[in-house]
């Protein structure tokens, strides 16, 4: 598979990992069928995407499992190894006798033998499996992070992931992480996009070593949380035109230019090729400061599924 993405060094995996700079998501709301998936998934592998992102919650792990069968075996790739994969604990299974057993599933359901990342989803866990949304707040706490993250550092030491990390972690939860890690976390997935640029937390994770990862670049449009704020915003459908570029293509390059890796989702095989097309342009001093200087808000993803509960967001 020929190559389009730079790659990036993950420096805490504690194995020289390198990442892609793109990857594709695979959450969708509405979900699609799994056939769809899959053959976007081989299209996407065709079209030079070497980073797939998924989660036990996604639904997404057996189409893109599917997928990479497919893929080999027609010769789109030679080795899995040409791919890197991620995966998320669910919030379910945020427990320390729950997270190998958890990986383990989510390897099944890709045909794996091991993941290159492997996230904690939600620095949450729930009491018992949800069974409606939003989940009630009393079947809501905060992990216990340093059982979870011991296990999740034994998920690496049994080679089962080759890097671990956390999603939708503040600075202060990540505090909390290094303060008692052996293995620190390799990267933080988070939402960032240029409404939302996460500036502190990035610098934070930066000066720690860690590796910042954007989901949500354009602001989930279509999904329960998000919202068209991104594509309805002015100052970057001025900076589009002007380039002639797409606002989904402005989106992604401002992250890059972050120095964050992004996580893109697009079923469209002329948007997935789009979005590969970052690569060799930059953005303007100018168009920079243009970007710097937008309201800031944020998706509240997490207030889709969890009732509202002032005292959980206190610890978070």
């Amino acid at each position: 598979m020929e190559n389009k993405v730079p790659i990036v060094s993950v420096v805490s995996s504690f194995s020289g990992l390198t990442m892609p700079v793109i990857g594709m998501g695979t959450a969708s709301y509405p979900p699609v069928d799994a056939g769809t998936l899959k053959s976007a998934i081989v299209e996407a592998i065709s079209a030079g995407y070497p980073h797939f992102d998924t989660a036990f919650i996604y639904g997404s792990e057996q189409p893109i499992g599917a997928a990479i069968a497919e893929a080999l075996n027609i010769g789109l790739i030679k080795s899995r190894n040409e791919l890197f994969i991620t995966s998320k604990l669910w919030c379910t299974y945020a427990k320390p006798d729950l997270v190998i057993p958890a990986i383990k599933m989510s390897l099944e359901n890709l045909q794996l033998e091991y993941l290159d990342l492997y996230l904690i989803h939600w620095p949450l866990k729930f009491s018992k499996e949800v069974s409606r949304l939003p989940v009630p707040k009393e079947e809501v706490s905060v992990i216990d992070i340093k059982t979870v993250w011991s296990a999740m550092e034994e998920c690496q030491l049994l080679g089962l992931t080759k890097a671990i990390g956390v999603s939708n972690f503040s600075s202060r939860k990540l505090e909390e992480i290094l303060s008692l890690a052996k293995i620190p976390p390799a990267v933080n997935q988070v939402e960032m996009n240029p409404l939302w640029q996460q500036k502190e937390l990035n610098e934070y994770c930066k000066a720690k070593g860690i590796h910042v990862s954007a989901h949500s670049p354009l602001g989930s449009k279509g999904t329960l949380w998000g919202d068209n704020r991104i594509f309805d915003c002015h100052a970057l459908k001025e900076i589009a035109e002007a380039k002639g570029k797409t606002i989904a293509q402005i989106c992604l390059r401002w992250v890059y230019e972050q120095g964050a890796s992004v996580i893109a989702k697009s079923f469209n095989k002329k948007r997935m090729e789009e979005n590969l097309e970052i690569f060799d342009w930059s953005l303007s001093v100018e168009e920079l400061e243009k970007i710097r200087v937008l309201p800031q808000c944020k998706i509240n993803s997490i207030g889709t599924f969890i009732e509202p509960s002032a005292e959980l967001e206190a610890q978070l």
